[in-house]
Formats: C-alpha cells, sequence, structure tokens
C-alpha cells in the first residue's frame, strides 16, 4: 500500500502553486496543569495539536472534537476561538507515493477546547505519539512554523486571532 505524505511550505517562494483550498479545524487543548496536547504526525513526522478537513454535514467545532479524538484519544468540549488563519504563505503538498495528489493553501479555524475524558491514545494512520506538553518546552519540539502560529496565539493572545 503506498502512503500519502505530506510537505508543508511556509514563506517559501519557490513553494509550487495551490490547486485547491480545504477548511480544516484545529484545536488548542491545555490540561488542569496548563499542558498543551500535542501529537506527532505520521505523515510528516512533525509535532501539531489535533487538526483535520471538515467533512460534509458537519460544523467545523464538530470537526475539532472529532479530530481530537481520532488522532489524540481525547474528548473534548470547544470552549472559544483562538483565531482563522488563512495565509497565503502556508501550502500543503499532499504526495501519494512519487504521484502529486493536491497543492493546498488551508483555511484553518483553530478553536479552544477543554478536556471532557478520554486516555492519551495515538492513531496509527495519523499520529504516532501523543502526549501533553509544557508550553515552556516548545522549543524542543519540531513544529511547523504555521502550526506554531497558531500554538502562539492559543497562548498569547486574547482576542481571536483573524488573517
Amino acid at each position: 500500500m503506498t502512503k500519502t505524505r505530506r510537505i508543508d511550505y511556509w514563506r517559501d517562494p519557490n513553494a509550487p502553486k495551490p490547486t485547491s483550498r480545504k477548511a480544516s479545524a484545529s484545536v488548542f487543548v491545555t490540561n488542569d496543569d496548563g499542558h498543551l496536547l500535542l501529537l506527532r504526525r505520521a505523515d510528516n513526522n512533525l509535532w501539531t495539536i489535533p487538526t483535520g478537513g471538515v467533512k460534509k454535514g458537519e460544523t467545523v467545532a464538530d470537526a475539532g472534537v472529532r479530530e481530537c479524538r481520532e488522532e489524540t484519544g481525547i474528548e473534548v468540549e470547544v470552549t472559544g476561538l483562538v483565531g482563522v488563519f488563512s495565509t497565503p504563505d502556508h501550502v500543503i503538498v499532499y504526495m501519494h507515493g512519487d504521484k502529486l495528489d493536491e497543492v493546498r493553501q488551508p483555511i484553518n479555524v483553530c478553536l479552544r477546547a477543554r478536556v471532557l475524558g478520554g486516555a492519551l491514545q495515538p492513531d496509527p494512520k495519523e499520529s504516532r505519539e501523543v502526549r501533553w506538553v509544557d508550553p515552556s518546552q516548545l522549543g524542543d519540539y519540531e513544529i511547523q512554523p504555521a502550526i506554531r502560529r497558531r500554538i502562539d496565539c492559543g497562548l498569547e493572545c486574547v482576542e481571536p486571532y483573524i488573517e
């Protein structure tokens, strides 16, 4: 079976031109100790917050809750908005084997959420590892700049960030 690979470009003038735009939801989740929920993606080995595409028939909030449960095993409730991230500086290439599938310029709605239950459990198709991370330790994790921007806004912004 051929695996899908993801290649993220950030502020790269040599990045391929987007062929599509798609809405996605991500969730910024902290526990009672203030640690942030992170997972290591299976398709590019980078650390991220739970994120995924919004499916037909679901709301952005539903997508964020579903993606968090699928990728991490943690059940959450959406409590607010971190921001909307739609900069053309971020382009994602999806490869299926050696074949280019799509070049996407994402539109991401990043939601704040609180833990309702569950246990850390990676999904082998989507996440290699899942863990709670002290924000002071984020520098020790390889995080794509567009994702780090969402995380930083979740940590620092009082008002929702819109771009």
